[in-house]
């Protein structure tokens, strides 16, 4: 990884990949869910519709065709602390792609008939989270195990916030959050570092400087127990959940390993006893989240409503062999095979490798070639491995919700 820091505070990051002919590159902005407060729910993700609809060069069908038209590809995405907008070109399009990132990052329209217009887009993305009950459900559970933390807030916002949002407000949120200071710009494959930084200057050299903005807190607590929302479906579908320590804690690379061997694939223990033993899923995993101040690891089971206590049950009592017994050496040493190998087979994707160079930035951390991270997993130990089972697997500290009959 190459890294410069504009006189503005944009900070550029670069890995040159050889053998490609494909550049990945990609904006971030330090403003996510978790910066906003109640009644600004949703103006994270809305905004990031927003520079879609237009700019001051190109209108919205110019824009979608700007990189399509050249075999590649623009993306976006809002997420609890940033908001990105990627492409994906050929190598010899890279001036165009950081061309239009740069113009749908600095020069939006932010037009109040397009913040109608999206509004209606966004209320009807709500709605297909509502009608997807494996995707409400998560919303549902991070709501109430934060316990009013704003890492519980919904990435979507609500209908009754995103309806009362005006169209100064995210003009607003612009100005003050879409600023150098805020800004990671990155660039993955056939790249040269030196040209790169070239074009950025010239392109996101105007920005204005400044950054910070509001501050995520710590957070104080977080529910446990069992809740039902009730709701007609074929299936219950459950997630169960517990706070762990932020990203920057050396815990998470035995968490990460936790999980893999817990619910991480085919072979994983909720896998092998919850589908292939009991017949009680089709779906079975287990997750991990980490932000700049806490996260959060737990499950998610789909099952059908009769079933769903022997589920539960079920769960709980793999929770509980994990909480007092841990890990075998033979789990670990399959758990750290899988991620190297994972770690190894996503190293061949000029975007993988965009998003593993730009989390090391966003974080903080110093970056870290493969040999390094594939060391690091090596490196955790199975008495590591099972203080971190002791400490946040236990079944009674594990905030339990099914949506469902």
């Amino acid at each position: 990884m190459r890294e410069t820091l504009l006189d503005n505070g944009v900070r550029l990051v670069t890995e040159h990949i050889p053998g490609v002919r494909s550049v990945a590159a990609g904006v971030w902005i330090k403003q996510g869910s978790a910066h906003e407060s109640a009644r600004m729910l949703g103006i994270s993700h809305l905004l990031e519709h927003l520079v879609f609809k237009g700019t001051e060069r190109r209108n919205a069908h110019e824009i979608a065709l700007s990189l399509e038209s050249l075999g590649g590809g623009l993306d976006a995405y809002t997420t609890r602390e940033h908001t990105s907008y990627q492409a994906r070109v050929l190598d010899e399009h890279l001036l165009e792609a950081l061309d239009v990132l740069a113009d749908l990052v600095l020069h939006p329209r932010l037009d109040p008939t397009d913040l109608e217009l999206e509004c209606s887009v966004v209320l009807e993305e709500i709605a297909g989270v509502e009608d997807t009950p494996d995707d409400l459900v998560f919303d549902l559970h991070g709501e109430r195990l934060w316990n009013g933390h704003s890492y519980g807030h919904a990435i979507l916002g609500t209908r009754e916030t995103v309806g009362a949002i005006d169209i100064e407000d995210v003009r607003r949120l612009h100005a003050e959050r879409y600023c150098g200071g805020n800004m990671l710009v990155g660039c993955a494959g056939n790249v040269e570092h030196e040209v790169v930084v070239e074009h950025v200057v010239r392109l996101f050299g105007p920005a204005t400087a400044g950054g910070g903005g509001t501050a995520i807190a710590v957070p104080d607590g977080s529910a446990t127990g069992r809740d039902v929302v009730v709701r007609e479906a074929a299936q219950a579908h459950v997630v169960f959940g517990n706070l762990t320590p932020s990203h920057t804690d050396p815990v998470r690379d035995a968490l990460i390993l936790i999980s893999s061997a817990f619910g991480g694939g085919m072979s994983s223990r909720l896998f092998q006893r919850i589908r292939e033993e009991l017949a009680l899923a089709y779906s079975v995993f287990s997750y991990q989240s980490f932000y700049s101040q806490a996260g959060s690891a737990g499950v998610y089971v789909g099952t059908r409503s009769e079933a769903r206590e022997q589920a539960l049950d079920a769960i709980l009592a793999e929770y509980r062999l994990l909480h007092e017994n841990g890990l075998t050496t033979a789990e670990l040493e399959q758990a750290k095979n899988q991620g190297k190998g994972h770690m190894i087979l996503s190293m061949e994707s000029t975007g993988a490798r965009l998003l593993r160079m730009a989390g090391y930035a966003l974080r903080g951390e110093p970056y870290r070639e493969l040999e390094e991270s594939l060391a690091r997993v090596d490196a955790v130990t199975l008495d590591e491995v099972n203080t971190a089972c002791a400490h946040y697997f236990d079944p009674d500290d594990q905030y339990v919700l099914s949506l469902g009959p």
